[in-house]
């Protein structure tokens, strides 16, 4: 048995220890707004914060978040993370709504989650800065362009 902080809660999970945690999420605890596209972290859909950091969930293993705080795109609207990661979660939702910058949704979680991570360690980045912020987050549908105008749309209103 395994005990993971989760968005603010400690849950006991019966699984075994080289579990991907993408797998301890959806299945065993039902959070499935943390989607699995690739397998091997490379596109980024699986992506969570481990202690503030995103993570690709497909391929750590639920041993290798013990001890840590993992919030899922379900906790970011909690109080249950940093104050400055609460501020940044609250700016990226409302840009992404504002600026239309969905489009079939899939990859949205892990580009949210990488961008709140961005803003909540640089609340001021760079066209650079995003850029390497959000190199692991794929979208098929190609919204790249919105996802930057999102992001500094959202650093703007945190200043």
């Amino acid at each position: 048995m395994l005990t993971l902080n989760i968005n603010g809660q400690n849950h006991a999970l019966d699984v075994e220890p080289d579990t991907p945690l993408l797998w301890a999420l959806r299945d065993t605890l039902q959070l499935t707004g943390t989607k699995y596209a690739c397998g091997i972290a490379a596109c980024g859909a699986c992506t969570v914060m481990l202690n503030g950091a995103p993570a690709r969930s497909c391929v750590t293993p639920v041993s290798a978040a013990v001890g840590q705080r993992v919030t899922t795109i379900e906790g970011l609207p909690t109080n249950k993370i940093s104050k400055t990661s609460q501020k940044a979660a609250k700016a990226v939702q409302a840009a992404w709504e504002k600026l239309d910058v969905v489009q079939c949704g899939y990859c949205q979680s892990g580009q949210i989650m990488s961008a709140v991570a961005l803003l909540a360690s640089n609340p001021q980045p760079t066209d650079a800065d995003i850029d390497a912020a959000m190199a692991g987050n794929i979208c098929r549908c190609a919204t790249y362009h919105r996802i930057r105008a999102a992001i500094h749309e959202a650093a703007h209103s945190l200043t």
